[in-house]
C-alpha cells in the first residue's frame, strides 16, 4: 500500500463568503486498488492520480464544499461509493440537497484497500462530522481539515467550534506515535511531534 499525491484548485465557500483554495488529493492504495480521499474541485484531475486503478471508496474528511463538491460526479465516473460521517449531513446538504452520501463513516470503523487498513477518528472541531483517516501500517493520518502544518484547522464559520477541535486533536491525533506524518487537506504535510507544541 501506498500514498498518492495530487493538487487541485478551486473555490470555498460558506457563510456568504467566497475564497480561492488549493486542495490536496490523497490516494491510498496499491497497484489494483484504491481508496480516494476527499474530492475537490476537478474530477480529471483526481483521475490522473487514480491512474487506471478500482477505486473502492470516496472517503469525506468532511463536508466543506471544497472537499465534496465533485464527490457525486466521481462517484458516477468510478462506481465507488461516497462515505461520510452522519454529523456533517448538514454540511454535505449545503452543496448537494438532492444527492445522499451513499454510507456512514463511524468512529472506529476500519476500511480495508490495497492490503491495508485504514482506522476512522471522528474529530468534530472544523466540522461536526470531521474525520480522520489512520494507516498504523504506514505511519500516517490523513487529517483533511481538522490538523494543519502549523496548527489547528478553522473554526470561525458555521457548524464549527475551536475547543472541540482542540480537544479532538488532543484526545485522537497526539496520541498517535510522534513520528507519524500528518497528510492535511491543504498545504504542506507536518508530523503529530512538530504539531503537538502547536496545539
Amino acid at each position: 500500500m501506498r500514498v498518492d499525491h495530487g493538487v487541485t484548485s478551486g473555490t470555498f465557500s460558506l457563510d456568504g463568503q467566497t475564497f480561492d483554495v488549493d486542495n490536496n488529493v490523497w490516494v491510498l492504495g496499491d497497484d489494483a486498488e484504491c481508496a480516494v480521499i476527499d474530492a475537490p474541485h476537478d474530477v480529471d484531475a483526481i483521475l490522473e492520480v487514480v491512474n487506471g486503478r478500482k477505486v473502492v471508496a470516496i472517503l469525506a474528511t468532511h463536508a466543506h464544499d471544497d472537499h465534496v463538491r465533485v464527490a457525486p460526479a466521481l462517484a458516477e465516473a468510478t462506481g465507488a461509493p461516497v462515505l461520510l460521517h452522519p454529523a456533517d449531513r448538514v454540511v454535505w446538504d449545503l452543496t448537494h440537497p438532492d444527492r445522499a452520501p451513499d454510507g456512514d463513516l463511524a468512529d472506529g470503523q476500519v476500511i480495508t484497500v490495497g492490503g491495508g487498513e485504514v482506522h476512522v477518528l471522528h474529530t468534530p472541531g472544523h466540522a461536526p462530522g470531521a474525520v480522520c483517516f489512520h494507516v498504523p501500517s504506514l505511519g500516517v493520518v490523513f487529517t483533511g481539515d481538522t490538523l494543519f502544518n502549523g496548527g489547528p484547522g478553522a473554526t470561525g464559520r458555521s457548524y464549527s467550534d475551536f475547543d472541540t477541535i482542540v480537544a479532538s486533536i488532543k484526545a485522537r491525533l497526539l496520541s498517535l506515535p510522534p513520528e507519524t506524518v500528518v497528510h492535511t487537506g491543504h498545504g504542506d504535510s507536518t508530523t503529530i511531534a512538530a504539531e503537538t507544541a502547536n496545539v
